[in-house]
C-alpha cells in the first residue's frame, strides 16, 4: 500500500468506527481486524500504519466527527505530513477542498468532558485517558512466581504482587509461558482491583460479573486453588471464554454460572448469606479504559450512562444479598464518573446500614468518596473506582 492508500483505509474504518459506536455496533479492534482480513494482501507494516492512523484521528477528536474523512482532516491539522497525501492518486483520499472542514478537537463530547469535570478529572488527568497504554501482565502463581520466572523481555516490576510491564504491542501471546498459562495479560489496575477483594485459600467467593474470566483467575491465584469460587455471568458468549482459560492456567476450582438476566437472585439461592466476598466487577461506561479503546467516548450518551448506573446498584443490591454477615463486598468499575462509583456506594451506604466502609489497602490509587480511585495520570494504570464494604455480623 502506498502512504496515500493508508490513509484512505483509515478513513474507511473510521467510517465504520463511527457507525458502531452510534449504533452500539463492534469496537474498533474488531473493525480494524475484519477490515484486513478481507484484505490478505496488506503487509505487517500497512496493518500498522493503518492502524495507528485509526486510532491517532480518533484521539484527536473531541465530539463525534462527520465522517471518517473529517477525523483524517483533524489529525492532519497536528500532523503536517498528512496533507500531502491528500493527492487524490489511486486508493488515495481526494485533494483536500478550500472550504472543507475538520472535526473539532477535544477530548470528548462536551456534555463527557463536563461530566469528568464534575468528577474532579480535568487538565493532565483527563489527557491521560488519550495516552497510549503499556502492556501489562500477572504472573500466574498457580504455576510460576515473579521472581523466578524467565521470559523473552524483562520486564518492569509493579506494585501488584505478581505485576510486570512491558512496552504496548509486545507479543506476549507468542510467549511460551502465555501458552502454557504461565502469565495472563492483565492491566496494572485491574490486579490491584482484585486485590482489594482480599480473598483467601478456603473461602467462599462470588465473581458476580465475571465476563470472561480475567478477575477470576486472579482470584483463583489469591486463594491457591483452595476453596470455593463461583464465576456468574448473563453474557454466554463472555463466560464461555473462561473455561479453557482455566484449564490452561491450572484453576480447577473454579464453577461457572450462566444466569438470567433477571433471575440473579433465585439462580444464586444456594449461596444467599454464605460468601465470604463478592466481587462486583459492574458493567460500565468504561472511561478508565480510553487508553486502549478511546472510540468508547463517542458511544456513551448520557441515556446510557443512566442505564448502567440502573444496573450498578442493582448488582449492588444482589451481592449484598449474598454476603454472610461479616463478610466482604468489592464493588469495581473501571470508570472515572463519580456516577458509575463513588455515588453508587454513597447510595448503598445511605440505604442499608449493613454496610460500611472497609478500604481498601492499596499500594496506588487515592481515596475518593468510599473507595479509592485508580487513575492513567497518578498511577499509570486503567482508571478505576474500588470500594471495599463489610456486613455487620
Amino acid at each position: 500500500m502506498t502512504p496515500a492508500a493508508r490513509v484512505q483505509a483509515a478513513i474507511d474504518i473510521v467510517d465504520e468506527v463511527i457507525e458502531a459506536a452510534r449504533t452500539e455496533g463492534a469496537p474498533a479492534d474488531r473493525l480494524v481486524a475484519a477490515y484486513f482480513k478481507a484484505r490478505r494482501y496488506a503487509g505487517s507494516k500497512d496493518r500498522r500504519a493503518v492502524r495507528e492512523l485509526v486510532y491517532s484521528s480518533i484521539r484527536a477528536c473531541g465530539p463525534v466527527p462527520a465522517s471518517g474523512r473529517a477525523a483524517m482532516l483533524r489529525l492532519a491539522q497536528l500532523d503536517e505530513g498528512l496533507d500531502p497525501l491528500f493527492d487524490g492518486s489511486a486508493h488515495g483520499p481526494q485533494p483536500i477542498g478550500e472550504t472543507e472542514e475538520a472535526a473539532a478537537g477535544g477530548l470528548a463530547p462536551q456534555w463527557l468532558v463536563d461530566a469528568l469535570e464534575a468528577s474532579d478529572v480535568s487538565g493532565q488527568d483527563a489527557a491521560a485517558l488519550m495516552s497510549r497504554a503499556p502492556l501489562d501482565v500477572r504472573v500466574n502463581a498457580l504455576k510460576a512466581d515473579r521472581a523466578t520466572i524467565e521470559l523473552p523481555e524483562a520486564g518492569e516490576i509493579l506494585a501488584a504482587p505478581q505485576g510486570l510491564r512491558f512496552e504496548s504491542g509486545t507479543q506476549v501471546e507468542q510467549w511460551e509461558a502465555w501458552r502454557d498459562g504461565l502469565v495472563e495479560v492483565q492491566d496494572h489496575g485491574s490486579q490491584l482491583a482484585c486485590m482489594a477483594a482480599g480473598a483467601m485459600p478456603g473461602e467462599t467467593v462470588v465473581d458476580l460479573c465475571a465476563g470472561a474470566g480475567g478477575k477470576t483467575l486472579s482470584l483463583a491465584a489469591m486463594m491457591d486453588n483452595s476453596g470455593t469460587l463461583i464465576a456468574c455471568d448473563t453474557d454466554k458468549r463472555r463466560l464461555g471464554n473462561l473455561q479453557p482459560r482455566a484449564e490452561k492456567a491450572g484453576a480447577g476450582m473454579i464453577e461457572i454460572c450462566l444466569l438470567d438476566p433477571g433471575k440473579e437472585l433465585e439462580m444464586l439461592a444456594d449461596w444467599h448469606g454464605k460468601a465470604d466476598a463478592v466481587l462486583v466487577d459492574a458493567p460500565c461506561s468504561g472511561t478508565g479504559t480510553w487508553r486502549r479503546k478511546p472510540e468508547a467516548k463517542w458511544r456513551l450518551t448520557p441515556d446510557r450512562l443512566a442505564r448502567f448506573t440502573q444496573v450498578q446498584d442493582r448488582l449492588l443490591r444482589i451481592a449484598s444479598e449474598l454476603v454472610r454477615p461479616g463478610g466482604r463486598l468489592v464493588f469495581v468499575t473501571c470508570s472515572l464518573l463519580d456516577a458509575e462509583g463513588k455515588d453508587r456506594v454513597a447510595t448503598l451506604l445511605a440505604e442499608d446500614q449493613e454496610w460500611t466502609r472497609a478500604g481498601p489497602d492499596l499500594p496506588l490509587g487515592c481515596v475518593h468518596g468510599d473507595g479509592v480511585r485508580l487513575s492513567p495520570a497518578l498511577d499509570g494504570t486503567d482508571g478505576f473506582f474500588v470500594a471495599c464494604l463489610k456486613k455487620s455480623c
